[in-house]
């Protein structure tokens, strides 16, 4: 529990911003380099009773939301919040990410404002073009990760161009939105829909080609936990292992299908251990009893099984 919560509390039910301003002291975080994760839970960031759950949800990352869901005159104590419980949280086994507001709407100064509190990731929605990765880029502190929201016609066609540097680690696929900026009826985002497939897809491939880590859509029926787990079972068959959720059971649903089984990882290391040691002997393939023929594609498969669970 967060030492001054009842005070927080107080503050935040009087409107009163300047003792809230107070209470939000910047600090030195721990930054959470974390890149295994599977379930990226949205809490928003004028609900106390949802902040103060950070440490007890079930999630692998808490995206701090500062866009949906606050009304204009909220955003100010949704900031101010916001960076009180990540100065709380000075070492969190969660990622902990913030969501600012579109750029011209406000992102920029909340940029400014949050460096001074150290998230392990700022999150910008409605991106669209390489130029303003750029610009945000500069302004963000070089030690916070920048993860994209893409969710726009322009940054659809601007995918493999977006990550400018090694500091951009992951995409997040908004698919209502982008589909409302490409005239897309919504009633097409169903599981048999071809288009919708060679978005998936789509977006899957090229965020690995490019190394970004690709997070699926938010899927809004939070209530249809069936439907929701058959989406997790498409995705994980098509290659994601991460999605967004806006509920605890939705990420423990996410977390159950995507965890990945410790058989596989000690496969991957038994392949790797193998191929490396005929390797020292000249040799590039050959065939195991156990793990069937091993070459250097199937010893960088099992490199990467490691390396997204480290």
């Amino acid at each position: 529990m967060i030492n001054n919560f009842e005070q927080i509390k107080a503050a935040y039910k009087a409107r009163d911003l300047a003792t809230l301003n107070e209470l939000a002291v910047a600090t030195n975080r721990t930054i959470n380099r974390r890149k295994n994760f599977n379930s990226v839970l949205m809490l928003s960031c004028n609900k106390l009773e949802h902040l103060i759950k950070i440490d007890s949800v079930d999630a692998d990352c808490i995206v701090l939301n500062l866009e949906d869901g606050l009304s204009r005159e909220d955003k100010p104590f949704g900031l101010v919040l916001c960076a009180i419980f990540l100065a709380h949280h000075k070492r969190c086994d969660k990622k902990l990410i913030v969501r600012v507001n579109a750029l011209n709407e406000g992102g920029f100064e909340e940029i400014a404002y949050l460096n001074q509190f150290m998230p392990d990731a700022i999150r910008v929605p409605k991106i669209r073009e390489v130029k303003e990765v750029n610009s945000v880029y500069e302004l963000l502190d070089e030690k916070i990760e920048l993860h994209l929201s893409i969710e726009t016609n322009e940054a659809w066609s601007n995918l493999s161009l977006l990550r400018v540097d090694r500091k951009i680690t992951t995409f997040y696929l908004g698919i209502l939105d982008l589909f409302a900026d490409m005239k897309l009826p919504q009633s097409l985002i169903k599981r048999d829909n071809p288009t919708v497939h060679y978005i998936l897809s789509h977006f899957l491939l090229t965020c690995r080609t490019i190394g970004i880590k690709p997070v699926s859509f938010v899927y809004q029926d939070f209530k249809n936990l069936d439907e929701f787990r058959e989406w997790v079972l498409l995705e994980k068959r098509m290659g994601y292992d991460a999605k967004g959720c806006i509920s605890p059971a939705q990420a423990k649903i996410v977390n159950e299908i995507f965890a990945e089984q410790e058989i596989e990882i000690l496969r991957a290391r038994n392949i790797i251990k193998l191929f490396e040691l005929k390797r020292e002997e000249g040799i590039a393939g050959f065939e195991d009893e156990e793990f069937g023929f091993i070459d250097e594609p199937i010893y960088k498969g099992a490199l990467a099984i490691l390396d997204k669970n480290s």
